[in-house]
């Protein structure tokens, strides 16, 4: 299946040049080779040939263009022919001759003239072979063999069905001689033997691993003369994953299971403080939940901004799996009590996982949002800060630095969510429906059946399934189905949790219900991430209908069953368990619709049944299985016969298999008129017609007794006959998934086996890894764009889910993305930027990996079993996709056909340790998986050569796959195994050394080397041969693919007399080879061979376990017997009998080289046998020859050798990279001439002591004229880690101080701009102190940081844009011949503008600070100093010494446990003679050898001074999740204990202590800081220590003794501390180091060798005066040694470093980290000053009285008994953060009617503060039972609250506000320009400080929660803040509220205020007159009213009478 285009001549060219031309077809090209000065016709004859996948469609078009070659310029193009390839694929066949196009699409008259053949898939155009072209003859040589183009397609392996199995290989071994075959990379890793190049059906060459730099010009010079080199590829030129024939697949050499392993972690959480809680006035308490423990914090009270800082670490010993599906729940909870459990405010929770997943696997000072899972309409609760890390074994944390917290509390930009999950996250619904189950297992015995049958009287079901899921931390279940194998549930599970949720698994469990113990039958997890997608074209999680597949235990059932672990999902399964129906949905909840149920219970509900083909269409699936080899069984199984079984699903299982389901039948009716009925069987003879469903699948190959191999394994007589298995399953047809993920599987192989190349040719140091790299990024592309063809064309519709469509829309996405990703990112491929995009290609491959993984299951795995004596032994699991067959050979199983040789290994915890690292049997197997009407090719893949046995199936008649398969074709081979060498085995023996031996297998024969003894790096130097040694199968197939060797090392023990075994072998690794072939009529000579040596990973379980140096060739005996064989030309040993060394050709070329040893002494040996080591000796031995050391007399005495530097000769590899190693053994030379091991090293690289000349043409080298190094004003372009380069011939400029004149313009600059706010005052001398200095460089240390990560991210970002912008620019079909480089020139000028701004701004900002703070600074390391500085190693190297077994797992020894002491020393190797620029300098001195200058080593008396600053996240040591630290140093003999100044309850203790220590080198160098907890009763625990080795830093060039300061001061708070000045210190280096130096000059000059430096040359002393002086020079020479010619070496700078704290019993996790650091000072020098004073500051007293003047605007609270009239009783708490029982209240102002309240109150609150913390101190005892006072450092923050007074309830919350008094809002200036803004804007608005400003005078906003929890405004308060030091407040006393002295007026509070009760008759008129003046108006006209209208009817009579009286008169 391919295209070759033939390409001949192109004509009628014009004038005359070198022409070249490039032939494209489906974006992959080949060029020509150049031809030279050509006129008018280039005759190419070559041909070009591309394998395809897919048949080659009518539109498809091939390109070919025509260039000008040029070696300068980029190619010129002369024209362009193309194609539509519709004829060639009608006819096959074509001759085209046809003029070229230009540019400008306008024909030329250039004609080309090419033919071209097309073999389709199907066969359809007829077969054609390559010798039909007419004029080939340079075929064999070019066909292809240019590869930098790539070789890829996608099918470069393919299987190509239309070629007959017999076909012939004359073609193949033409093309074999024809191609000259190079050196190959030594660096093997695991690559099968010699590496080929993938194999082609028309092509068979092998190719170097690793071209050689000559031959790869030599070649592109051949086929394209000088091309550009940024545009060269190489194509796949190895096969690690793929192979030769493409009958046989990898083997995987890994083989004991990690999953399921127990092991250490330890989860850290500090709890800092919550904001924004929810309620009223609170008492929070946050829980800390992991899993089943709870941890609780202490109660905070009265606030909803509690302070914690309290940190809680929880262990643990359990398998990963576990771990990270383990919940961290974190709430808070208020009022809670002994009494009581109080009330839940908010939750949040997340997996452990997430948090291991982050970077540093940890979450550092984050904010957690609280929600309350009872109410999710209700919103945010509140927010919690917290850092969160989880640590495993061997994890090593980089806590960022913790000091001086000033980063604005930015709660949303800092939230506790990975990166990707938005802030706002919503409450969603996950429903899964559990619909039914098949293929349970019995769960119980048959002995149990029988009682329940004697008791019911029926045979049931033995199984009462129920499913159960797990899902953030919440389980829900199904119903329990009575006695069904066959469940049917129908309902669905509803969890409510926040989405995305922070859980990444869903746990899905079918378990058995039981009356006493319910167990689980299998489980499975479902991953969220795979089900989903967060993207911008994403989707919700979704999955299903769809089967999920559970494995677990064997099927066979007794009453306890020892792997019931794998049933609930730890470890991998052995057997199939059932599958489950299931699907998932998700819905996202609209909170504020009122009909949704509020609480997040876990609810379970019925569903309506689903339809049986929703699932897919069930089809006939046929599995065949055919064993060719079954080799080192286990000795221990060997008596009894074996046989194996094959089983899919429950089909094949012996036990209860099923052999047809019953829905099977239905289907049958429907007819099979489907697309692939043309692939229907087609039967091999005419009587076969009738359909075959009658055929009875044969599961197990027939029982066989095994043979003796050797003394450890058998193997089966297999010999000619190969037993066969098959069977016939049913199964929905979901191959579509499988088909995908095995495309994207084949595109991560290639991609994986390309980057192990590239890292191969840097590991190695080959040239051009560029082109490799490129080669593999067009493969990349090239398969991902072939994903999106293949991937699209669904032939299967039914049963396709929802989550099946988005996917693979997604997986499009992602491809043609990553497609053009790498298009891009291939032509930014240069020689300097290989690594980085090395980095971002491995990004690629584990998102391939990601995306291969199908989460819904179709197939289910296949297993096989080894059976023996009814007892399952050992298996072997395969993925169905693996052997899945399809007719197109990307989608095709990459084992599907092939022999594959699988390891069974030992089921469940049985394989964990030694066990799973023994092979239980190796078996050669082909697997061949298919649609039953699709399997007529189904023994294709096997080796040719064999004839089919079938079983009898009636009268005569045969059934159609045999039973077995005899082989007719048997070659006779030779093996020889060339075991040269190993290195770094495991020690197996207690001395910590092994004796090692080999051995070797190949098909059934197996030999071993000889046993070497007491080394880790055997030379063997052997040679094995394997006579007549038969393979099965055609010669050609074996000769391109033979099967593996096995190559086993092992540890031989001497027997003991009490040993019966006395072949007692102990396993220390494994390795696979493959070896090269020759066949009986080759030639045996170059290229081939004879073989080269290469080196082999050896594995132990699944750790690397060191490497073989070996090579194994393979020769076929002819007809004329052993005879022709090439001759063994090697004598035999006859002292050593029949060994054969390894021959010349094979061994490597050997040179003389001079090891030189400097012995300087030996440090902390261990005793041996109980007796202490006394007269140690070093023996040095490399490749047989050696040295040994002086013995040391007396070891307590001195520990140093007398005679320092030996040597020897010895002969070496000239390749570097086959270096034997050496070996370092010390032994006690004991009485009558005994000598015991103390312990030993095996230096597994010599390349780090291999002498290499100085280059002196490198710039700091160079003496051309001065380099003058001006010491100018200092913008801190340092800060920003800029480089200063020296060069010869420039002057070079490095700044270093600012000089006073500066200082003071920029500060008039400041105050001139400062207007109102002065930033900060300039820092008085006197208030300096150290720790001024330490939290100076810590901000810097920040800053740095910061930066760095700016930067990263910025260069992230550029890149982005960049491969976004080429993405869209890069045509597909543009030449790789013309560079980008215009274009990205362009990007960066039009970009550049914009940069800068940026920088500049950083860099102001930077100067802004670093002006503003004036301090002398030191460097603080987050690390050990010697990490910085590579372990002191700069002359003296320190080998640790080894005794002792390694551990059989994990948990026991640990290598730090093996070591029994140190070796100090170096080594010095090089190539004899010396070279005589070394031995002719002046001081040279032969005794010493290359170590010139080394100190002298007798004893020297130091005083070591030690300074421990503080200590961080000490592991807590108390109950009380606390501890009480102090500091213990040990030193020799001297211990000093600081017992009496622990630290009470604190796990961030500041000790600010320094310790004077005299000891003595070489005898007391070890010092040990260690860190006790203090404990009243009992022994003190070690909390956790660390070791420095003194020694290397005391003798370091680096200079560590005592750290040169930043600058030189006599005097002050930065008094330079070392008895030696600058100036003898320079004096003295420059004479050790040979330099010429230093010459002062005046003006503030110094010389040093060729470099001048300027600088000042005066000091104040502490008068004031100015004197002159060299040190400032000096010391600015120091801090430039590193750039010295001759010194090099970068002096340490006065530092303080931080080290981790390791404890013994828990080895490999922190227990927190100390700062510290070390002076050393000789006694024999001048004495050195008083240490600094470092004792931590003591916080300053001060005294904050706050005045409430007037509030406004309260609310109301309280409605009168009488009027309902709104009023309240107000009155103003206030309290300082941590002292809330110190609480002061103001007066009560009764009856406010307008929320006005008066008071004219004082609180006054002392406090202890740290001003360079920020924090206030508290001491205090934290319970009556507590020994004594704790220490808290809390924020300085101030609450106010405002408050209704009730006199018989309690009082009532009404509002409060806390202010930072760091930095707050400023004060309104009155009540109505005070706003609820300036809590809820805090941030946008200016702040002060009290600490500077000292007096505030302003209105503030009280604010409290409303009940739809929206923040609101509840009043004003006019307040007074006033800051005075204790001193100050002592002068000027002021009396509490309104008292003596300094007492406030009274204040004037309206009448209404006073209580009725005192005024009753006034109250009550204010309050009737103001509220119903009108109707008192009204009532009392109306009362006049009626009044005269009683009056008038009252004196009416009168009237009337007295009127009647008148008139009677």
């Amino acid at each position: 299946m391919a295209l070759i285009v033939h390409l001949r001549t192109v004509t009628d060219l014009r004038g005359k040049g070198d022409r070249i031309a490039k032939v494209a077809f489906r974006g992959l090209s080949f060029y020509t080779r150049v031809l030279e000065n050509c006129e008018d016709e280039a005759r190419f004859n070559e041909s070009f040939r591309w394998p395809i996948a897919s048949n080659v469609d009518g539109n498809e078009m091939l390109e070919i263009q025509v260039f000008n070659y040029s070696k300068v310029f980029t190619n010129r193009l002369i024209g362009t022919f193309r194609m539509v390839l519709q004829k060639v694929v009608e006819e096959g066949q074509l001759e085209v001759s046809d003029t070229l196009i230009d540019d400008n699409n306008s024909a030329i008259r250039t004609c080309v003239s090419i033919e071209i053949k097309y073999q389709a898939m199907d066969g359809t155009v007829g077969a054609w072979n390559d010798n039909e072209f007419l004029d080939d003859s340079n075929r064999s040589e070019n066909d292809g063999a240019f590869q930098f183009e790539t070789d890829s397609l996608l099918s470069g392996h393919s299987q190509g069905s239309g070629v007959s199995p017999g076909r012939s290989h004359q073609s193949l071994q033409s093309a074999e001689r024809s191609f000259r075959k190079t050196g190959k990379g030594v660096f093997s890793a695991m690559k099968l033997g010699k590496i080929r190049p993938p194999k082609e059906d028309h092509k068979g060459k092998d190719e170097p691993a690793i071209l050689e730099t000559e031959d790869l010009d030599r070649k592109a010079m051949r086929l394209g003369g000088g091309l550009d080199p940024d545009t060269i590829s190489l194509a796949s030129v190895t096969a690690v994953t793929t192979n030769v024939s493409n009958k046989r697949s990898k083997p995987d050499i890994k083989m004991e299971p990690s999953a399921g392993r127990p092991m250490d972690y330890q989860v850290s959480i500090t709890i800092i403080e919550a904001r924004q809680l929810v309620g009223l006035n609170m008492d929070p308490v946050v829980c800390v939940e992991i899993g089943d423990e709870k941890k609780y914090t202490s109660m905070k009270e009265s606030t909803n901004c509690p302070y914690y800082n309290e940190y809680f670490v929880f262990d643990f010993h359990v398998p990963p799996d576990v771990m990270f599906d383990k919940i961290i729940k974190l709430s808070v909870i208020h009022s809670k009590n002994l009494l009581r459990s109080g009330t839940l405010v908010g939750t949040f929770k997340l997996d452990v996982g997430t948090v291991y997943s982050q970077q540093e696997h940890q979450f550092y000072h984050k904010w957690a949002i609280l929600s309350d899972p009872d109410d999710i309409t209700a919103g945010v609760k509140g927010y919690l800060k917290c850092d969160i890390a989880v640590v495993g074994k061997g994890d090593n944390i980089k806590t960022p630095h913790k000091a001086n917290e000033t980063d604005e509390d930015d709660i949303e930009g800092n939230l506790l969510l990975p990166e990707g999950v938005p802030s706002e996250r919503q409450w969603a619904r996950f429903y899964v429906k559990i619909y039914r189950a098949e293929g349970l297992p019995k769960m119980n015995t048959s002995l149990m059946a029988n009682v329940k049958k004697a008791f019911i009287g029926e045979n049931k079901d033995l199984v009462d399934p129920y499913v159960q899921v797990l899902f953030a931390g919440q389980k829900g279940k199904t119903s329990v189905q009575k006695s069904s194998y066959e469940p049917i549930w129908n309902e669905q599970i509803i969890f409510t949790e926040m989405f995305p949720p922070l859980c990444k698994r869903m746990k899905i469990q079918i378990r058995d219900s039981d009356k006493v113990n319910d167990v689980a039958i299998g489980t499975h997890f479902i991953d969220l991430r795979k089900i989903a997608n967060d993207g911008d074209k994403g989707f919700l999680p979704t999955l299903g209908p769809a089967w999920v597949n559970m494995y677990g235990s064997t099927r066979n059932y007794t009453l306890m069953d020892e792997h019931q672990d794998l049933n609930e999902g730890l470890g991998e399964g052995v057997s199939f368990r059932a599958r489950l129906l299931i699907s998932i949905a998700v819905e996202i909840l609209d909170t504020t619709s009122t009909e949704i149920m509020n609480s997040t219970d876990v609810q379970t509900e019925g569903i309506q049944n689903i339809s049986e083909n929703v699932t897919g269409k069930i089809e006939e699936f046929f599995l065949f299985g055919a064993f060719l080899e079954a080799t080192m069984i286990d000795r221990k199984i060997g008596d009894k016969p074996i046989t194996f079984e094959v089983t899919i699903g429950n089909y094949g299982n012996q036990i209860d298999g099923v052999n047809k389901p019953a829905m099977h039948k239905k289907k049958k009716e429907g007819g099979e008129s489907d697309e692939e009925e043309s692939e229907l069987i087609q039967n091999s003879s005419e009587d076969e017609t009738e359909d075959d469903g009658d055929m009875v699948s044969v599961s197990s190959t027939p029982p066989m007794k095994p043979v003796i191999t050797d003394r450890n394994y058998f193997h089966l007589p297999y010999f000619e006959k190969k037993p066969c298995t098959y069977i016939k399953s049913w199964w929905q047809d979901q191959r579509r998934r499988l088909y995908n993920a095995n495309i994207m599987d084949k595109i991560a192989d290639k991609l994986e086996e390309g980057l192990n190349d590239v890292q191969e040719i840097i590991k190695t140091e080959k040239a051009y890894p560029e082109r490799r790299l490129r080669g593999v990024l067009e493969e990349l592309g090239s398969g991902c764009s072939r994903f999106v063809t293949l991937a699209d064309k669904d032939q299967n519709q039914a049963g396709r889910t929802r989550l099946d469509r988005e996917r693979l829309k997604f997986c499009m996405r992602e491809l043609e993305n990553m497609s053009q990703q790498a298009k891009t990112i291939r032509s930014q491929v240069k020689k300097n930027t290989v690594k980085d995009k090395l980095k971002l290609v491995q990004n690629f491959l584990q998102k391939l990996r990601f995306l291969a993984e199908e989460p819904q299951h179709s197939i289910p795995e296949v297993f096989i079993w080894m059976i023996s004596n009814n007892k399952r032994i050992a298996y072997a699991r395969i993925p169905s996709k693996d052997i899945l067959y399809s007719i197109v050979d990307e989608e095709m199983g990459k084992e599907c056909g092939k022999v594959k040789t699988v390891f069974l290994k030992l089921p469940g915890k049985k394989g964990f340790g030694p066990a799973g690292w023994t092979v239980q049997a190796k078996m050669e197997i082909y697997l061949w998986l298919g649609l039953n009407k699709q399997r007529k090719d189904f023994l294709s893949g096997l080796p040719n050569g064999f004839e089919e046995n079938k079983a009898l199936k009636g009268p005569g008649l045969q059934s159609f796959p045999p039973i077995s398969l005899t082989y007719t074709m048997k070659q006779i081979f030779q093996l020889r195994v060339h075991m040269y060498q190993a290195r770094s085995l495991f020690a197996a023996d207690s001395s910590g050394l092994s004796d090692p031996f080999a051995r070797v297998f190949f098909s059934t024969h197996s030999q071993c080397t000889e046993v070497l003894n007491e080394t880790l790096c055997p030379t063997w130097d052997q040679l094995l041969v394997f006579d007549h040694v038969e393979l099965y199968g055609e010669a050609s197939e074996l000769r391109d693919d033979p099967p593996i060797i096995v190559i086993e090392i092992y540890d031989q023990d001497t027997p003991s007399k009490f040993d019966k075994d006395p072949g007692k072998a102990e396993f220390i690794g494994r390795t696979f080879a493959k070896p090269i072939t020759k066949m009986s009529d080759e030639h045996y000579g170059p290229p081939r061979f004879p073989p080269q040596l290469e080196y082999y990973q050896i594995y132990r379980g699944n750790c690397t376990a060191g490497d073989l140096l070996a090579a194994f060739e393979l020769l076929q005996i002819g007809p004329g017997g052993k005879a022709e064989l090439p001759p063994i030309d090697v004598p035999t040993d006859s002292e050593k009998g029949p060994i054969l060394p390894v021959p010349m050709g094979v061994r490597p070329v050997l040179s003389k080289y001079r090891i030189e040893v400097l012995f300087w002494g030996l440090r902390d040996l261990k005793r041996v046998n109980l007796a202490q080591v006394d007269r140690p000796r070093v023996d040095i031995e490399c490749a047989g020859k050696g040295v040994q050391s002086a013995v040391i007399q007396n070891y307590k005495k001195n520990p140093n050798f007398s005679t320092l530097v030996k040597w020897f000769e010895v002969d070496l590899p000239e390749n570097e990279l086959l270096h034997p190693p050496l070996n370092i053994r010390v032994v006690d030379c004991r009485a009558f001439g005994r000598y015991t091991l103390v312990g030993s090293h095996a230096v597994g690289s010599l390349r780090k002591f291999i002498y290499r000349a100085p280059d002196r043409n490198a710039n700091n080298w160079a003496t051309a004229g001065e380099i003058v190094v001006n010491m100018e004003p200092e913008p801190p372009v340092k800060k920003m880690e800029t480089v200063v380069k020296l060069d010869a011939t420039s002057d070079a400029v490095v700044k270093v101080d600012v000089s006073e004149e500066d200082k003071e313009k920029e500060k008039k600059k400041k105050k001139k701009k400062g207007g109102e706010e002065i930033e900060e005052e300039e820092p008085d001398e006197s208030m300096l102190d150290w720790w001024s200095k330490y939290f100076a460089s810590i901000e810097t240390l920040k800053e740095q940081l910061r930066a760095q990560e700016a930067a990263a991210a910025e260069a992230e970002e550029k890149e982005d844009m960049e491969i976004a912008a080429e993405g869209a620019d890069v045509k597909p079909d543009e030449s790789p011949m013309k560079g980008t480089k215009g274009k990205e020139k362009g990007k960066e000028k039009t970009k550049a503008p914009k940069e800068d701004k940026k920088k500049k701004n950083q860099m102001t900002e930077v100067m802004d600070k670093k002006n503003k703070q004036k301090i002398d600074e030191l460097q603080v390391y987050n690390k050990e100093l010697e990490n910085e500085y590579d372990n002191f190693e700069d002359w003296l190297h320190t080998f640790n010494l080894y005794r002792g077994k390694i551990g059989d797992d994990d948990d026991s020894v640990t290598e730090d446990e093996r070591i029994v002491g140190r070796y100090k020393g170096s080594l010095c190797v090089y190539k004899m003679p010396l070279p005589e620029d070394v031995t002719k300098e002046a001081s040279f001195d032969p005794n010493f050898g290359m170590f010139q200058g080394i100190p002298n080593n007798d004893p020297v008396n130091v005083l070591v001074r030690v300074y421990v600053v503080r200590a961080t996240d000490l592991h807590p040591a108390d109950i009380n999740g606390k501890a009480d630290p102090y500091v213990v140093i040990k030193l020799g003999k001297t211990e000093i204990k600081d017992k009496e100044n622990y630290i009470s309850k604190q796990l961030n203790p500041v000790f600010g202590k320094s310790f004077d220590i005299e000891a003595t080198f070489p005898m007391e160098s070890m010092l040990t800081v260690a860190v006790f907890d203090w404990d009243l009763v009992g022994t003190d625990d070690l909390i956790g220590e660390t070791k420095i080795d003194l020694e290397n830093r005391y003798y370091s060039k680096h200079r560590a003794t005592c750290g040169i300061s930043q600058s030189y001061a006599i005097h002050g708070y930065n008094a330079w501390r070392d008895p030696m000045k600058p100036t003898q210190i320079l004096t003295k280096l420059c004479k050790e180091a040979k330099v010429d130096g230093p010459h002062f000059g005046p003006g503030g000059r110094v010389k040093v060798a060729n470099r001048v430096f300027l600088g000042p040359t005066e000091i104040e002393d502490e008068n004031g005066l100015k004197k002159q002086t060299d040190e400032h020079l000096a010391l600015t020479v120091l801090h430039h040694w590193e750039e010295i010619p001759h010194a090099c070496y970068k002096l340490v700078p006065e530092h303080v470093e931080t080290r981790p704290l390791l404890n013994p019993d828990k080895p490999g996790i922190e227990q927190g980290r100390i700062e510290m650091w070390v002076d050393m000072f000789p006694m024999d020098m001048p004495a050195p000053g008083p240490a600094i004073d470092i004792s931590p500051r003591k916080p300053k007293k001060y005294e904050l009285r706050v005045i409430i003047w007037n509030t406004d605007e309260v609310i109301l609270e309280d409605d009168d008994y009488f009027t309902g009239e709104k009023s309240s009783d107000i009155f103003v708490r206030g309290w300082l953060k941590g002292q809330q029982e110190d609480k002061q209240d103001t007066d009560v102002h009764y009856h406010s009617l307008t929320g006005e309240g008066n008071f004219n109150w004082r609180f006054i609150f002392p406090f202890d503060y740290l001003v360079a913390e920020e924090k206030i101190v508290i001491s205090k005892k934290e319970s009556m039972f507590s020994w004594d006072e704790t220490e808290y450092k809390i924020p300085a923050r101030l609450t106010l609250q405002v408050w209704d007074a009730d006199h018989f309830s309690a009082d009532d919350f009404l509002g409060a506000i806390e202010l930072d008094l760091n930095r707050f809002p400023r004060g309104a200036k009155t009540a109505k320009q005070c706003s609820i803004d300036m809590v809820v804007n805090e941030q946008e608005l200016p702040t002060v400080s009290i600490f500077k400003q000292k007096r505030v005078k302003g209105w503030w906003p009280f604010v409290a929660r409303n009940e739809n929890d929206e923040m609101e405004l509840t009043g004003k308060v006019e307040a007074e803040l006033h800051l005075l030091t204790a001193e100050e407040a002592e002068k000027s006393p002021a009396g509490l509220a309104r008292n003596e002295p300094d007492p406030l007026e009274k204040p004037n509070r309206p009448n209404t205020s006073l209580s009725w009760m005192m005024n009753p008759l006034r109250f009550a008129w204010i309050l009737i007159w103001r509220n119903y003046k009108w109707p008192c108006l009204g009532f009392l006209a109306l009362l006049m009213f009626l009044l005269f209208i009683g009056l008038f009817i009252y004196s009416l009579p009168g009237v009337f009478s007295e009127k009647m009286v008148d008139a009677g008169r």
